[in-house]
């Protein structure tokens, strides 16, 4: 017998042995991430149908040795547990803990043979770290998307497009505008402006303490971006300090059509737009 063939021989009887005793061994483990405090986001009943469904195709993988199947029950294992508040070292510590607790099963059922136990832990020890390491990285994997998510939608809600009359949008911006806020919201006014076949749009900075150099020049090449699609740009609420940087840092101040504030910005949008802007006045008692 080679040793690729011993090896594999030996994987498919300690998967044997794993499977005889599924049921002690899940248990041994579940109380072992209690005494750990690990998992505690999670209700009793759904540690126990986690744990039960990670044990199972923990198994699974020692004997199919597939790392794609691995990654990709993974994948679902962090979509279910992620939203519950798990952590990644929670993640890592409960496949640790398995390990150990099958390894030292092994132990015990090959104790009076220590060579062939150290062949055994020398075929599982390679097998159980690559499925750590593989658990571990679509974890983090996972979790970077969750982020990038919900760091996306914040800065939606941060910079919403809204149309205010048919071709008109005004697009409020409030906090601190940096260089990747002001891409996205490039992006996003971009796209605002084709879905609403906008013709005027008003960009409000009342709300931004302070631009960069890098962010006017960022805001100058969105108005130029906003005119090739067709839609004339007012800024609105330009504030001493904001004006004073633009103006040294030199931007070409002909690109862009400023008003003092929103209600000016929205009256001269109006205007562009063909809208008569009118004021009633009170009649007079004869």
């Amino acid at each position: 017998m080679t040793q690729t063939t011993s090896g594999q021989h030996l994987l498919s009887e300690l998967v044997a042995h794993l499977r005889e005793h599924r049921t002690k061994l899940r248990e041994e483990w579940a109380e072992r991430i209690q005494q750990a405090h690990l998992l505690t986001a999670m209700t009793p009943q759904e540690m126990a149908a986690e744990t039960t469904s990670v044990y199972d195709n923990y198994v699974e993988v020692l004997e199919t040795g597939s790392v794609e199947a691995l990654q990709h029950y993974a994948r679902d294992l962090s979509e279910r547990i992620i939203p519950r508040g798990v952590e990644t070292h929670e993640v890592v510590g409960i496949v640790l803990l398995l390990r150990d607790v099958l390894a030292r099963s092994l132990f015990e059922k090959y104790q009076r043979d220590f060579g062939l136990l150290n062949q055994v832990l020398d075929a599982y020890e390679p097998a159980a770290n690559r499925i750590a390491n593989t658990v571990a990285v679509s974890f983090v994997d996972e979790r970077e998307r969750v982020i990038r998510q919900q760091q996306d939608a914040i800065r939606e809600l941060s910079t919403p497009v809204l149309p205010v009359r048919e071709r008109l949008l005004i697009l409020p911006i409030i906090g601190v505008l940096d260089s990747d806020r002001a891409k996205q919201l490039t992006e996003q006014l971009l796209a605002g402006i084709r879905r609403h076949r906008a013709r005027v749009v008003v960009i409000d900075i009342t709300g931004a303490p302070d631009v960069d150099e890098a962010v006017a020049n960022h805001l100058v090449q969105t108005v130029d971006a906003s005119r090739l699609m067709g839609a004339s740009v007012i800024i609105t609420g330009l504030s001493p300090k904001i004006a004073q940087t633009l103006v040294t840092i030199g931007v070409d101040l002909s690109k862009m059509n400023t008003i003092g504030d929103l209600q000016g910005g929205l009256e001269e949008a109006e205007r562009l737009l063909g809208y008569a802007v009118t004021k009633k006045e009170d009649a007079t008692l004869s």
